[in-house]
């Protein structure tokens, strides 16, 4: 009986502190980033075909590509690009920028194949900073071989090996995704996007901010001895109901 009324009495009030130290946890709260999108474009991969490859916009926004010199009236192909400001949790859809293509006709043998986008995020929530991605813009120009003006139409899309370079706040792990492009404030998103011969289109593209590293805490040592004097207590408890 000693033994039962010396735990109860002294090791207790131990359980009780640790387990307010230990405590439950608390719902994990959505974390809110928001900040402005800047991006410049950088050096295009001409590609196999295109032995005569023109381009200028290396380092700036807007990005040209193609000789339209041989055709009258005619401009060259161009990618516009514009970021804007988000604000966004993570897995959830946001605007990233509007990408403006302008769909000329040029010479065969002077495109390029693809040419990468850098995009530079400035943070202003959860906490200031900078963090650089880039991804790669495959372009598809068509030789305009048909009277259906939709088998015409050039297109762009970004690369599946596109890098996704990541960042970490508060020990998580987190990744940049672009989803596609969009008319209609994101109801839809495609992953082409398409622009007649001769015209001009812009479209708006998506994004979303992906958490890849769960949340893991070890415990304290304070916790750990703790929860040895909850399971001395226990065990105590057992032995000394089997002796009463």
């Amino acid at each position: 009986m000693k033994l039962r009324s010396f735990f109860n009495i002294t090791v207790f009030p131990f359980a009780v502190a640790a387990l307010s130290v230990i405590g439950f946890p608390n719902q994990a709260k959505a974390i809110l980033f928001s900040g402005n999108v800047g991006g410049t474009w950088g050096e295009p991969t001409p590609g196999e075909i295109n032995t005569d490859a023109i381009y200028t916009g290396v380092g700036t926004n807007t990005f040209t590509w193609g000789d339209p010199t041989l055709f009258q009236n005619a401009s060259s192909n161009q990618l516009v690009f514009k970021g804007s400001s988000f604000s966004t949790d993570t897995n959830s859809l946001f605007e990233i920028g509007h990408l403006t293509y302008r769909n000329g006709t040029v010479l065969l043998g002077t495109s390029v194949e693809s040419v990468p986008l850098n995009l530079n995020l400035s943070f202003n929530q959860p906490t200031k900073f900078n963090q650089k991605f880039q991804y790669q813009f495959y372009l598809e120009n068509t030789p305009n071989l048909s009277d259906d003006p939709e088998l015409n139409a050039d297109f762009v899309f970004v690369t599946k090996d596109s890098a996704k370079p990541s960042f970490i706040y508060e020990g998580h792990t987190y990744t940049l995704s672009l989803t596609g492009f969009s008319q209609d404030n994101g109801k839809t998103n495609v992953k082409e996007f398409r622009v007649l011969e001769g015209e001009k289109t812009t479209a708006s593209i998506f994004a979303r901010i992906n958490k890849v590293t769960p949340s893991r805490k070890v415990p304290e040592p304070g916790s750990m001895v703790g929860l040895s004097l909850v399971g001395i207590y226990l065990v105590s408890r057992k032995k000394a109901y089997k002796t009463n």
